[in-house]
């Protein structure tokens, strides 16, 4: 059996945990009842320091091993997503508009799993940081957590975290070196015409026009202003403008999403943005305002760790892929990888709805491979002589 005996014997505990996280979502910074729970039981485990109130209810307990030794950190993140639950199961939500929709429940049991079978075992020279973030999903907590020195205070060399994905088998894990997952930027355009008669519109200054012309000129940047053999997303998400059909509104608004993986093409998007924004307010003679907020960094996987932490899935997995295909999707682990060296894994959770879907829940049958892998991590990078 891949995964190791111990975590096997107690993975039904883990699965109370899960399901306990995902009846019992939170959102952000605001993790307090998660936080609480994950602290109750790191000091039923024995781990021996526990700090809390880190960007708000972030948690970082200590696992010291057998001699002094480096700092490895592990990372979970515990925030759910203002989503409301379809699954129908048992241990569905019971809060309204909010649910697990990401995983991040089997995230922290995997993390727990793995902090009880370390703190039990101690078989490596060093210590285990264990992260317990909130906010991935809306305000950057890994970002606010670097920021008030998490990494320095406790020394951490090297960072590790993993992700479930929905369409890679059960139990198989699936990493690459370098760039794994992009930035992410996102846009805000407010529109500013003349409203009118929607029957006189030559004595208007049309917002709606103007505003899906922006549209359509904006999907140009990645057809027309882009290397096509490169990665580059531009989406516009939302347009919204006018509440009467037979009324020119006098405002509208659009925003969107953008992802690329080098700093040359993200300041050619922005440049472009702000030409494309400007040039189309003057050629229909509206005011527009864009507002450009830059998010995550890229998802950079360090060469060596990756190779590293994908010979360890291989022990513990079902089978690894460590070349997998970089994503389109962004994660604020990039914030402590741009700090330290480390890597950032997929585990697979079978064929089931994709994350961020209401449909979506964690295989609890995938956390015994996630607490394994988190576990020979340690036992393998800080290996006791």
């Amino acid at each position: 059996m891949p995964v190791i005996n111990r975590i096997a014997a107690f993975a039904d505990e883990m699965k109370e945990w899960r399901q306990h996280f995902h009846m019992n979502p939170e959102l952000g910074t605001e993790c307090h009842e998660t936080a609480a729970f994950v602290a109750a039981r790191l000091r039923e485990f024995g781990v021996d320091e526990i700090h809390e109130g880190i960007a708000t209810t972030g948690i970082v307990a200590l696992i010291r091993g057998k001699a002094p030794g480096p700092v490895i950190g592990l990372r979970a993140d515990m925030d759910a997503l203002p989503i409301t639950e379809q699954t129908g199961a048992p241990h569905a939500s019971k809060i309204p508009g909010r649910m697990h929709a990401c995983g991040h429940d089997g995230h922290t049991a995997m993390l727990l799993g793995a902090a009880k079978y370390l703190a039990e075992t101690r078989n490596f020279e060093g210590t285990v940081a264990l992260i317990f973030q909130p906010a991935e999903e809306t305000g950057g907590g890994a970002d606010v957590m670097v920021a008030e020195g998490m990494l320095d205070r406790f020394d951490i060399a090297e960072v590790y975290a993993i992700h479930t994905a929905p369409g890679i088998p059960l139990g198989e894990f699936a990493t690459r070196p370098g760039a794994l997952m992009a930035a992410v930027d996102t846009f805000y355009i407010n529109i500013k015409g003349k409203g009118g008669h929607g029957a006189m519109p030559h004595l208007a200054q049309d917002p709606v026009i103007a505003a899906c012309s922006m549209a359509m000129a904006i999907q140009t940047i990645v057809s027309r202003n882009h290397d096509p053999v490169r990665d580059l997303v531009v989406t516009v998400a939302q347009i919204h403008t006018g509440i009467v059909d037979n009324v020119i509104p006098e405002t509208a608004y659009l925003d969107g999403t953008i992802r690329t993986f080098d700093k040359e093409t993200q300041a050619m998007v922005m440049r472009r943005m702000q030409e494309i924004v400007a040039g189309q307010a003057a050629s229909f003679g509206v005011e527009a305002h864009l507002e450009y907020e830059v998010g995550f960094p890229p998802t950079i996987n360090d060469p060596d760790r990756a190779r590293f932490a994908s010979e360890i899935a291989g022990e513990v997995g079902v089978a690894v892929d460590p070349d997998h295909p970089r994503k389109m999707g962004a994660e604020d682990f990039s914030f402590m990888l741009e700090q330290r060296p480390g890597a950032y894994l997929f585990l697979g959770n079978g064929d089931t709805p994709y994350v961020h879907n209401p449909r979506f829940d964690f295989d609890d049958s995938a956390a015994p491979f996630g607490a394994s892998f988190f576990a020979r991590l340690i036992e393998r990078r800080l290996a006791a002589v």
